[in-house]
């Protein structure tokens, strides 16, 4: 055996996949932001604008199979150059179209350039940092999603104001990921299951797929991240126009208290979080685990109530809100980190490929339809139920609130959820250690699997 260690140019590749994760999530919110606009000038439906994010979404998991497959064959960082330099360049492409469905188009290539990054950057990290870091690690790059959010949130707004035109965003944009993609090219990769605490071999794994849905851990994850990926795409994607209807707020002062909501939250939940979990790991082995799911509640709680308040005073709404999403940052640090834990590093770019597969088929897919879908229906049970003949803004308020509802259900579902994970993962954790130690010993045999 030989002892965990951390690879040396560790923190300077981290930095990096940080960076472009911060881009990835900056690219992805734009539309999020001037989609009031895009539906004035296109005159779109909620149910309209929620397909946008979920023909993303859908494009994104389908592609980030054979990619995560490909990341955990190949050269991770050629895998990323390429992805980074794809999205970034449709992402200027996005600002010349001239109608809803080659945006929708657009937007789904955008999709597959994204999908190749997430699934390598986490099995790179995997192999770069031991067990016991890989959290803080984790929430380090994380801190790409509150940042790329909380930059896209504060500055998108102050760009349409500048070049009075909802297209500048995207061509701003593509700038700084373009050339990101240039650095990615020449990381130093280094050997799967590097990090370990025992030798890991490098040949393929047979039937890899059906290897990682054999843990049952997994599988509660992909069920938890299900859930947490429908409340997030619902909140990205319609929090801007609601607080633009139902608290009457213009889109640059909509955009900056969205910001502070999904964005500086996040910078406080994924540093502390991912520090918290790693110590509450050292001393309770599904610590990670337990420690997300009373989060949940926390965020389930805030995020009703806040609802539930109706068009109470915007600073209260957005503290409230703002104190639920803290808590929910703790889902990326803790969940990310234990399918590290119970996937032996020959097959992790797999198995998060198979986890963003669920999150973004089945999550971030339905999220923003559902809720646009929804939203109308409410819209149009308000115009009723006031006796009048007219859709107005008033009812796409009314009828965009009711909708965000789905937000704290799906955040409960996803609690819910994280306890079931938590229940197996030692077992889990366990045999796969014992899985390597069989790798490495040919004597020991490792448990079968479930």
């Amino acid at each position: 055996m030989q002892n965990s260690t951390q690879a040396a140019n560790a923190w300077r590749i981290l930095f990096l996949l940080f960076l472009a994760n911060l881009f990835n999530f900056f690219d992805r919110t734009i539309p999020a932001i001037i989609i009031e606009p895009i539906r004035m000038e296109w005159h779109l439906s909620d149910f309209q604008l929620g397909i946008i994010g979920t023909a993303f979404t859908i494009v994104y998991a389908i592609a980030g199979l054979p990619l995560g497959r490909m990341a955990d064959t190949g050269s991770r960082s050629k895998l990323m150059g390429w992805g980074l330099a794809t999205w970034s360049g449709l992402t200027a492409v996005n600002g010349l179209v001239g109608s809803f469905w080659s945006f929708l188009i657009v937007r789904m290539g955008i999709g597959i350039g994204e999908a190749s990054y997430a699934p390598a950057a986490n099995s790179l990290i995997g192999d770069l940092f031991p067990a016991h870091r890989r959290a803080r690690a984790m929430g380090i790059f994380m801190l790409g999603l509150p940042l790329g959010l909380l930059l896209a949130f504060f500055t998108i707004g102050a760009m349409v104001k500048a070049f009075d035109s909802w297209r500048a965003p995207f061509f701003i944009a593509a700038v700084p990921g373009l050339i990101l993609a240039v650095f990615m090219f020449f990381i130093k990769e280094p050997k799967r299951g590097a990090a370990e605490s025992v030798q890991v071999s490098q040949e393929r794994v047979d039937r890899p797929i059906r290897r990682v849905l054999a843990v049952p851990t997994f599988l509660w994850l992909v069920m938890a991240g299900l859930c947490f990926n429908f409340a997030t795409y619902a909140c990205n994607s319609f929090l801007v126009p609601m607080l633009q209807r139902y608290f009457l707020m213009p889109l640059q002062d909509a955009a900056v208290a969205t910001g502070v909501i999904v964005g500086v939250t996040g910078l406080f939940g994924l540093t502390l979080g991912g520090w918290i979990a790693d110590k509450i790991h050292q001393r309770v082995a599904n610590g990670r685990l337990l420690f997300a799911g009373f989060s949940l509640i926390i965020s389930t709680l805030c995020t009703a109530w806040a609802l539930h308040a109706g068009r109470i005073e915007i600073g209260v709404f957005v503290a409230v809100f703002s104190l639920g999403w803290l808590f929910a940052y703790n889902f990326y640090t803790c969940v990310y980190t234990a399918i590290q834990d119970v996937v032996e590093p020959r097959l992790r770019a797999t198995a998060m490929a198979l986890f963003f597969a669920g999150l973004y088929l089945l999550g971030g897919g339905l999220g923003p339809v559902v809720v646009g879908g929804l939203s109308d229906h409410f819209a149009h049970a308000a115009m009723l139920s006031a006796g009048a003949e007219q859709m107005t803004e008033a009812f796409k308020a009314v009828g965009l609130h009711d909708a965000m509802y789905l937000i704290p259900v799906a955040l409960f579902l996803t609690m819910v959820f994280l306890f079931l994970a938590s229940r197996c993962f030692v077992r889990d954790a366990k045999r796969m250690k014992e899985g390597l130690v069989a790798v490495d010993e040919p004597g020991i045999v490792a448990a079968p699997a479930v």
